[in-house]
């Protein structure tokens, strides 16, 4: 089977990816999990089947966004230092406030709301990303959304 360059692959992809890895891990972080899932995609080029690319990525973007949250959760905290504790500043991303919230939802919430509407996923590639059924897939966006629902309207009063 002729495959197409990678770097084509990658140009389709990036956006999305990016942008549900912005919900996953924070805009300050993601550039990195962004790379890291791209070295692993690109590792395993060959093997894809073509059927489904974009689920496929986004499955490795979100095995990537679980290790960086464990790693992070291992990671020593300094003590003692005098240098300020700031972050450095991220891209500017649409609606920051919403995607903040995206960000304090339950994992499987965040990462359905993410891949669904990040990513564009389908919800029968939302389910395999996540290894879950279809219904459940749908059932986490419909629970997320509705929760980002409550958290808007009680910001707006």
């Amino acid at each position: 089977m002729s495959r197409r360059p990678f770097q084509a692959f990658l140009d389709e992809h990036r956006t999305p990816v990016l942008a549900y890895l912005r919900a996953m891990v924070g805009p300050s972080d993601a550039d990195d999990v962004f790379q890291e899932t791209f070295m692993a995609a690109l590792k395993s080029y060959e093997s894809l089947d073509g059927a489904h690319p974009r689920a496929w990525v986004m499955t490795i973007a979100r095995n990537k966004a679980i290790d960086h949250h464990r790693s992070a959760s291992r990671r020593a905290i300094p003590q003692g230092d005098d240098l300020p504790d700031v972050a450095a500043p991220g891209r500017p991303e649409p609606d920051p406030e919403l995607w903040a919230a995206v960000g304090e939802l339950p994992e499987r919430q965040r990462e359905a709301v993410g891949l669904r509407f990040a990513a564009d996923l389908r919800y029968r590639e939302i389910a395999g990303a996540m290894d879950t059924s279809e219904e459940a897939a749908r059932r986490s966006v419909h629970e997320g959304l509705k929760k980002l629902r409550l958290t808007v309207s009680k910001e707006e009063r």
